[in-house]
């Protein structure tokens, strides 16, 4: 039997498979290493052939491929690649005046009753690391009111709407909403949703609350290839926190935020049992200071503890984060013999407040790759029917960009508990 001619394009109305992987796409993945999808195509069916075909085609090849070699290449910063945060960048509000902290909460609370701040969630996660593939934010995590941490987190922004509303009306009869974003993946979506809707919101309008999806990427090997879910599916995870620019872009909630006068952006982690959703205090600091991004942070209590730390890349280079995976042990161990404290100490919690204009500028810059974020490899128990049990690296990519011209005008460090 002669060779069939095939076209990168799948004709699903035809009902044929193609007797060989298109040459344009096998081509395309040879360039990048993964030709091994199609490693089992001869023991395909034609339905399951047609399904490889389309979950390849569905990828955006190049783009992944940065991700990937951007986050294999990222482990071991040599000392010359970073340094410490300088402490005029932090600033601690245990340290300031109550005058001042009194000053930022009302400057915040105001800014909140003209309905200029929304919070956005990042909760794309499930409990994998807790043998559950429920979202995060559904966890009872043992609290003597069994409320989960979804319901922990619209309480506080009830509460705040109610102080804002007091401190703007004086005898007035309005009311103040909080936008609250949050964003879900592919895996955690409908769960979120049910759990909300069961929950009547947990106090909130329904129309404040907004859900959108963050993108996905490929499960790797070590070296760098696709690991295969089944035969003809790639294995896929939620693309990090980083995937919140592409989204929001995608979903165009961008415009939706600016449509309604939305100005800043209180951004966090759903796995925070102790955040202060739309902290006031927080956000009169951000305004007052006039910056375009800035970050609550921890003091890290231990050279090997698991968090990313802030730095600054370069020599007197803009500010950016490390992740923990990516630290030199020499670097993670180093103490300032000044303060005693470690060189790099500055734990980055996700716990984030950003200028709408911020979040347009990275996202543009995103879509038209002069902007790329900063990835990492972490490790996940895999587990499909086509792979046994084991550890993989997962990609993720991170909150903030790699190449973003912060300085130290841009970002600020603001050190609080929560």
């Amino acid at each position: 039997m002669g060779e069939s001619t095939v076209a990168m394009g799948i004709d699903n109305d035809a009902g044929a498979a193609p007797n060989a992987p298109p040459q344009q796409l096998m081509e395309r993945l040879k360039d990048y290493g993964q030709e091994h999808v199609f490693a089992l195509w001869d023991e395909l069916s034609p339905q399951e052939r047609h399904l490889l075909l389309n979950d390849i085609q569905s990828l955006d090849l190049s783009r992944i491929d940065r991700i990937i070699r951007c986050s294999l290449r990222s482990h071991g910063l040599s000392v010359a690649a970073i340094e410490p945060v300088p402490e005029s960048c932090v600033s601690s509000v245990e340290e300031r005046t109550m005058e001042e902290r009194e000053r930022w909460w009302k400057m915040g609370l105001k800014a909140i009753s003209e309905g200029k701040l929304a919070v956005l969630l990042l909760s794309g996660g499930q409990g994998t690391r807790l043998g559950s593939s429920d979202p995060k934010g559904c966890f009872n995590i043992g609290l003597p009111s069994g409320k989960s941490l979804f319901q922990l987190q619209a309480e506080r922004i009830l509460c705040v709407q109610r102080l804002a509303t007091h401190a703007m009306n004086e005898g007035s009869a309005g009311s103040v909403a909080i936008n609250w974003y949050i964003m879900t993946s592919p895996f955690t979506d409908d769960a979120t949703r049910k759990f909300f809707e069961s929950h009547k919101y947990f106090g909130l309008e329904a129309d404040q609350v907004t859900f959108f999806q963050q993108g996905t990427i490929p499960c790797i090997s070590k070296d760098g290839r696709y690991i295969m879910d089944t035969p003809y599916k790639v294995a896929k995870a939620p693309d990090g926190n980083g995937g919140v620019y592409s989204a929001l872009k995608s979903s165009r909630l961008l415009e939706d935020m600016a449509s309604r006068g939305i100005k800043y952006v209180d951004c966090y982690g759903v796995d925070n049992a102790l955040v202060r959703v739309a902290d006031p205090t927080f956000l009169g600091y951000f305004i007052d200071k006039g910056v375009a991004a800035a970050a609550k942070v921890v003091r890290k209590a231990y050279p090997q503890e698991k968090v990313g730390v802030f730095v600054r890349r370069g020599k007197g280079g803009p500010l950016t984060v490390v992740e923990y995976s990516e630290l030199d042990q020499s670097l993670a161990s180093a103490v300032n013999q000044q303060t005693g404290r470690l060189r790099f100490c500055w734990s980055n919690v996700c716990l984030h407040m950003f200028t709408l204009d911020f979040l347009n500028q990275v996202a543009n810059g995103l879509e038209k790759d002069s902007m790329f974020v900063c990835c990492m490899i972490d490790a996940f128990p895999l587990f499909t029917p086509f792979v046994e049990l084991k550890t993989n690296p997962i990609v993720k990519c991170l909150l903030f960009p790699a190449n973003y011209p912060f300085n130290l005008k841009d970002i600020i460090l603001y050190i609080n508990f929560c």
